[in-house]
């Protein structure tokens, strides 16, 4: 037996010798990655300035990604609210089952800095429908939905364009009329998508990291989901964008562009998925984010 052990040791051991006096074999080609995937370049900066952080009491941070052009008046608003440090000590203080979570000052009270526009115009509506790739068959709320090259979700009905409400998207509460959202309360749809809100409240962004701290949190059973004492909101430590923190504390984040073929190549496998699974269509929120943290 103990012949046999040192029989098979010195075998493995010379195995190593014997390979370095076999010629290499070459190397199969990598295989090329699937038509779907995005290719490096496809990934492309989201500037620190379009950035929105939370920091929640709880430990943790919310990521948001401003919609500045299209909706410039409430997200210039919102970017003066993080300078002033509006939202530092403010709440999570509604959430609605499967609705949305809200953000702000439960009290709606608090005054907002001077150099706040007060009653911003709506921004309801986009400049125009240009998709980079656009779904195959339209939905209940729109005669044509897609995706820009950046990677926001819109929606037309052939007359006008907008963003639209789907779950994550950063929306601005307001009163009946209009004009009365400043940006300072927000809110998220956190079950199923809120479409009927499109055209009727302003997108200011969407939120690509986090979004489950939100999503997750229990609802109340209060009227709108509004919690009924201060202990059941969740703290917010302090809001600011990416550009305001000093450079090596910042996040960078990347949207993958939807302006190539392989992102076409996405969206037709889903819309055309393959057996047993059958084709039912597919909405424009069931697309995915697709932001990652730049490597």
């Amino acid at each position: 037996m103990a012949k046999t052990l040192l029989v098979l040791a010195a075998t493995l051991a010379a195995a190593p010798l014997a390979a370095q006096n076999t010629p290499q074999a070459s190397m199969p080609p990598r295989p090329a990655p699937a038509a779907a995937e995005p290719a490096p370049e496809d990934w492309r900066d989201i500037p620190d300035d379009e950035v929105l952080l939370i920091q929640l009491t709880t430990g943790k941070q919310v990521a948001i990604r401003l919609a500045a052009r299209y909706a410039p008046a409430h997200v210039n608003n919102i970017r003066k609210l993080a300078a002033a440090r509006w939202w530092d000590g403010e709440s999570v203080y509604r959430v609605q089952e499967n609705w949305v979570a809200q953000w702000g000052d439960p009290t709606e009270k608090k005054a907002l800095p001077p150099e706040i526009l007060a009653r911003p115009p709506a921004e309801f509506e986009i400049g125009a429908f240009t998709p980079a790739q656009r779904l195959a068959n339209p939905d209940s709320y729109a005669s044509a939905t897609g995706v820009t090259a950046d990677g926001w979700p819109i929606a037309t009905d052939g007359k006008a364009a907008w963003l639209t409400h789907c779950y994550g998207m950063v929306g601005v509460a307001r009163d009946q009329l209009p004009d009365t959202g400043t940006g300072s309360e927000l809110f998220t749809p956190i079950g199923q998508s809120a479409r009927r809100l499109d055209r009727n409240y302003t997108v200011v962004g969407r939120i690509i990291e986090g979004m489950q701290l939100l999503s997750a949190l229990p609802r109340s059973d209060a009227a709108m989901g509004v919690y009924a004492t201060p202990a059941e909101r969740t703290g917010i430590v302090w809001v600011r964008l990416a550009s305001q923190l000093p450079a090596d504390e910042r996040p960078h984040f990347q949207v993958r562009a939807a302006d190539n073929p392989r992102y076409a190549a996405m969206i037709a496998l889903r819309e055309n998925p393959a057996p047993p699974t059958v084709a039912t269509g597919l909405n424009v929120c069931d697309l995915p984010a697709a932001v990652r943290r730049r490597p």
